[in-house]
C-alpha cells in the first residue's frame, strides 16, 4: 500500500479559517464597552449596510441562516399542506427549515456541472400544493435563477433562495439575495463572511421584512404586545460588529477567493481522475468551497492528503433524501442520481483568503502527486 509522503516541517493547511482582525476587535469592545450588547444600535446599521451592499430594500439580522429560513417561509405563509421544491443535495437545514414551518420538501435533482438543483427536474416536481421553489446557490455558485425565475413565474411560484454559502455571487452582475421574492444568508464562521453566528433575511417587500421582524422577537408588533407565535431569533449587536467589520472586507475576501480558485483550477486542470469546478457564462462564483470531482478513491485521497496536513471536507456525504430522518418519513425509497453520484465524489480543498499562493501551489503539488500514486 502506498504511503503518504512525511510533510512533518509544513504548517498545516486548514480547509476553513476565518480572518478576524483589529478591526473586529475593537468593534466588539465598543460595543462591550457600551453596555448595550443585544439586539440595539450596531444591529440597525449592520442591516442598513448590509442591504445597500447587496442592493435590496429590507435586509432583517436573525440569529442564524437556519433561522432565517425557517422566518422566510412563515413570512410567506408557508405551512401545513404546501409543498417547497428544493435539492437533496446540500445541508440538510434547507429541507428542515421547511419541516420547521410544517410544510412538505420536495426534491428535485441536481446539475453535476455546478452542484446546484436543476431546472429541468423542478418542473416535473410541481404539483398542485407547490408553493415556492427553494434553490441554494451551493459552495458560492448561484442556481440558474433565469431558468427557475421563469418557472416560478408560469405556475405562480415564489422563489426563496438560499444564499447561505454565497454572499457576493452574482449573475449577469447582480448579486444573489437579490434574484427572488426573499433570500436568506447565513453569517456562520465557515462562510465568506462572519459575524461569529447569525444569519439575514432579505427582500424588496416591505409586509415580508415586517413579517420577520415581528417573527424574529416573539411576535412582538409592538413592546410586550405579542401577535403571533414567534420565535427568539435576534441577532446580538456584539454579533453585529463582527459582521459590520468584515462587510467592509467582504468583496476583498471574495476576490481572493477567485483568485485562489483560479490558481487550483489551472493547477490541476488535467489531472488523472479529477474534475475542477466550473463555472456558469455570466455567474460569478465566490468560491465558498472550492469542490473537485474524484472520480475514484475519494476517501483514501482525502486521508493522504490529511496526512501531508492538508485539510479537506466533504459537503456533503449524504444526500438528505437518505438521512435518517427522512428515511423515516418515507423518503428514502427516492432516487436522485445525480445528488447521490456526487455525495460519492465531492471533496473540497482549501481555498479561503488566509492561504498564500505557496500553499496553494503545496496543494496542487499534495493533489497531482497523491492521485499519480
Amino acid at each position: 500500500m502506498k504511503q503518504a509522503r512525511p510533510v512533518a516541517s509544513e504548517p498545516r493547511l486548514e480547509i476553513a479559517h476565518p480572518l478576524i482582525g483589529e478591526e473586529e476587535k475593537r468593534a466588539v469592545l465598543a460595543v462591550l464597552e457600551s453596555g448595550q450588547l443585544a439586539q440595539g444600535p450596531v444591529v440597525a446599521a449592520f442591516e442598513d449596510a448590509f442591504a445597500r451592499w447587496l442592493g435590496v430594500k429590507h435586509a432583517v439580522a436573525v440569529a442564524s441562516g437556519t433561522a432565517g429560513l425557517h422566518l422566510a417561509l412563515l413570512a410567506h405563509g408557508i405551512g401545513e399542506g404546501d409543498e417547497v421544491v428544493t435539492a437533496p443535495f446540500t445541508f440538510i437545514a434547507s429541507a428542515n427549515s421547511v419541516l420547521f414551518a410544517r410544510a412538505t420538501p420536495v426534491f428535485a435533482d441536481v446539475q453535476a456541472g455546478n452542484f446546484c438543483i436543476d431546472p429541468a427536474r423542478v418542473e416535473v416536481a410541481i404539483t398542485p400544493r407547490t408553493r415556492a421553489i427553494l434553490p441554494v446557490h451551493l459552495y458560492g455558485h448561484p442556481a440558474p435563477m433565469a431558468e427557475l425565475g421563469e418557472i416560478a413565474r408560469r405556475h405562480g411560484l415564489l422563489l426563496i433562495e438560499d444564499a447561505c454559502q454565497a454572499h457576493g455571487a452574482t449573475v449577469h452582475g447582480r448579486k444573489v439575495g437579490a434574484l427572488g421574492h426573499t433570500a436568506v444568508f447565513s453569517l456562520y464562521p465557515t462562510k465568506n463572511m462572519t459575524s461569529g453566528e447569525g444569519g439575514f433575511v432579505t427582500t424588496d417587500d416591505p409586509a415580508i421584512a415586517s413579517a420577520i421582524r415581528t417573527l424574529r422577537q416573539h411576535g412582538e408588533g409592538e413592546r410586550y404586545h405579542h401577535e403571533v407565535l414567534g420565535y427568539n431569533f435576534r441577532m446580538t449587536d456584539v454579533a453585529a460588529a463582527i459582521g459590520l467589520a468584515q462587510l467592509a472586507r467582504l468583496d476583498g475576501f471574495n476576490a481572493a477567493r477567485r483568485h485562489h480558485a483560479q490558481i487550483l483550477s489551472a493547477g490541476l486542470a488535467g489531472a488523472a481522475g479529477l474534475a475542477v469546478p466550473g463555472e456558469s457564462s455570466s455567474y460569478g462564483h465566490v468560491y465558498h468551497q472550492y469542490t473537485v470531482r474524484v472520480e475514484a478513491g475519494r476517501d483514501g485521497l482525502r486521508k493522504r492528503l490529511d496526512a501531508r496536513g492538508i485539510g479537506t471536507g466533504v459537503y456533503y456525504p449524504i444526500p438528505i433524501h437518505h438521512q435518517p430522518v427522512y428515511v423515516e418519513r418515507g423518503y428514502g425509497g427516492q432516487s436522485f442520481p445525480t445528488a447521490e453520484r456526487l455525495a460519492q465524489e465531492v471533496l473540497s480543498l482549501p481555498v479561503h483568503p488566509a492561504l498564500s499562493d505557496a500553499d496553494l501551489q503545496r496543494i496542487v503539488r499534495s493533489v497531482r502527486e497523491e492521485l499519480a500514486g
